[in-house]
């Protein structure tokens, strides 16, 4: 083990978007399936055990009617007569807080309209109450009533005919990234590929950080080693040995198919873990480490935490600071060095361009900024001063450049955001601060490059609503919605989840947004690309319904997996690996194909 022992992999906290619980018999850790179970690739479950105290039920499965402290299955009605377990909301169709939406000047019980010095008429609250009531059934709990409706009931404005739908509009002007490059095979139907069983862990965790896809492979880290598999077969094609655990990983590919991985070394003699002090960048597509690197200060190694490519540089940071090395050669750039000020480059962003979160003084009360770097020098181009009570700092994307911080720790659920930051990376001037209310929208950000359910596109960021009560069918759904980088205000746009579905956004692809929606209990998960322009999706993949298939899927939540699509492909793997339990099934990763 090299880091303090994280949380266990695929048991994220509870409660969060799109944070299922798995099964206790079933799903990631599922009981091995006897020998008479059909179905290559297909993980069968045998029923689930009787729920222990304190246990929540299986993702999306129905929970018992009448036992206390239990949430229904995701995507499941609650039962009639039943209190709403989802912050104890009174049943639908009863008094409630007014829909997000509510506009300020609309009347509410006991007190006069806007401008107005009369009382409200018991029928005039009646008329009002039916109109919220039907908008709401219409649009399917939709919490944001603004924007563009038009084409909302259009067949293709639903992703194939299934369960979601956009905002835009016919006349919608094209996403001004341009047209993505993702096409819906003609069978969007998938099947299971392959599965990659968990490797044995002999500590407590073990990292297995880093996963992408080339034309010629699925590359994914396993346990002190990066592997490349056949994209259909799920075969082995090369492995790379390393000497200790991959660490951290930059989901950046260069144009020729290298990435960067940070690793421990050997393990010293009489020491229970090894560091992690290796610096490495491996061809993907040839299946080799092509240079590894490690700083040294004084006669220690330094320790990092963090990695990626940023233009021509491939930067790694910690707590004593951030090192640079060119990445063609590995030659050192860069490396931490104390000033009076007691500045460190926490760690780095990359992409087309690399930016640092950059912290002085001291660890308990530090002042952090994020500065956009000459990747050749380290000289800051720009530099943006965070607020105060800003104690860690992430970035969402170095071009544009977009920060995202928990200013005075006023998320409160754990998110690692309250605000983020449009950032005019010439000059380090503040463009828009933009408010993502805890209660409304459902990014995270873990560390310097580690935000998720959250992608950066035509001049906006995209991001998921928390989860809310669904349409007709009842269960829970959700939206993905945009902010403007230029003024921080909320757009028009909106894509729709569709009832007993929630999504978020994976990547962009051109001006396009590929997500992920999260399926019911009686569903497989989905693939679309969404419209930058109209917000109309497009179905790119369904993943089986059957129930051993969608217990292993969904297991793997966005908050503790990696997910890749590309050219009908959808895999999904865990960052980290923990000690098998007897009688239980665990994978590294799934991968899923057009039929």
């Amino acid at each position: 083990m090299t880091q303090p022992p994280p949380p266990p992999p695929n048991e994220p906290p509870q409660g969060g978007y799109g944070a299922p619980t798995p099964p206790p018999g079933g799903g990631f850790g599922a009981p091995t399936p006897p020998a008479d179970q059909p179905g290559y690739g297909y993980p069968q479950a045998p029923p689930a055990p009787p729920a222990q105290p304190g246990q929540q039920p299986g993702y999306g499965y129905p929970t018992q009617p009448g036992q206390p402290g239990q949430q229904p299955g995701y995507g499941y009605p609650t039962q009639p007569g039943q209190p709403n377990p989802y912050g104890q909301q009174p049943p639908y169709g009863q008094p409630q807080q007014p829909p997000y939406g509510y506009q300020q000047g609309m009347p509410t019980q006991g007190m006069s309209p806007q401008g107005g010095g009369k009382k409200v008429s018991s029928t005039t609250l009646i008329v009002i109450a039916a109109v919220v009531a039907v908008a709401m059934i219409v649009g399917g709990g939709i919490w944001y009533v603004s924007g563009d409706d038009s084409g909302k009931d259009d067949p293709q404005n639903s992703a194939a005919g299934s369960t979601g739908g956009g905002g835009g509009g016919g006349d919608a002007k094209p996403a001004p990234d341009g047209a993505g490059k993702e096409e819906a095979p003609s069978n969007t139907n998938s099947k299971v590929l392959f599965q990659l069983p968990a490797p044995k862990v002999k500590e407590t965790v073990a990292g297995v950080n880093g996963s992408w896809i080339t034309d010629k492979a699925y590359v994914k880290s396993g346990l002190n080693e990066v592997v490349g598999y056949d994209l259909d077969k799920g075969t082995k094609l090369w492995s790379v040995p390393l000497p200790g655990e991959v660490c951290a990983a930059t989901p950046h590919v260069t144009k020729d198919n290298r990435t960067a991985i940070l690793f421990a070394g050997p393990m010293p003699a009489g020491a229970t873990y090894s560091p992690c002090t290796e610096v490495g960048v491996i061809d993907i597509d040839a299946g080799e480490l092509v240079w590894q690197k490690s700083v040294k200060d004084g006669d220690d190694r330094v320790i990092f935490s963090e990695i990626t490519i940023g233009g021509d540089a491939v930067g790694a940071g910690g707590t004593r600071g951030g090192a640079a090395f060119d990445l063609a050669t590995g030659k050192i750039r860069w490396q931490p060095k104390a000033n009076a000020e007691q500045c460190r480059d926490v760690g780095y962003a990359g992409g087309e361009a690399l930016a640092t979160v950059r912290s002085c003084g001291s660890v308990s009360d530090p002042q952090l900024s994020i500065e956009y770097l000459n990747p050749k020098t380290g000289a800051p181009i720009s530099k943006y001063k965070m607020p105060a009570g800003v104690d860690q700092a992430s970035i969402v994307s170095t071009k544009p450049l977009v920060a995202a911080a928990d200013v005075g720790d006023t998320a409160g659920d754990g998110s690692g955001v309250s605000d983020f930051f449009s950032i005019d990376e010439k000059t380090g001037k503040l463009r828009a601060r933009i408010s993502a209310d805890a209660e409304k929208y459902a990014p995270r950000c873990r560390d310097t490059e580690g935000c998720t359910k959250v992608v950066v596109g035509n001049g906006r960021i995209y991001m998921p609503t928390e989860e809310h009560e669904g349409g007709a069918e009842g269960g829970r759904t959700n939206e993905i919605v945009s902010f403007d980088l230029a003024t921080g205000k909320v757009t028009g746009d909106r894509a729709d989840a569709g009832d007993r579905y929630t999504m978020h956004p994976i990547r962009m692809d051109g001006g396009n947004i590929i997500a992920y929606k999260y399926p019911p209990y009686d569903k497989g998960g989905q693939v679309v690309s969404i419209d930058g322009g109209s917000m109309k999706q497009t179905l790119l993949l369904e993943n089986p319904a059957d129930r051993a298939v969608r217990d292993v899927a969904t297991s793997f939540t966005v908050d503790s997996a990696e997910f890749r699509y590309a050219d009908g492909r959808l895999f999904m793997a865990t960052r980290l690996m923990s000690q098998e339990r007897e009688g239980y099934k665990r994978y590294l990763a799934i991968g899923f194909g057009a039929g």
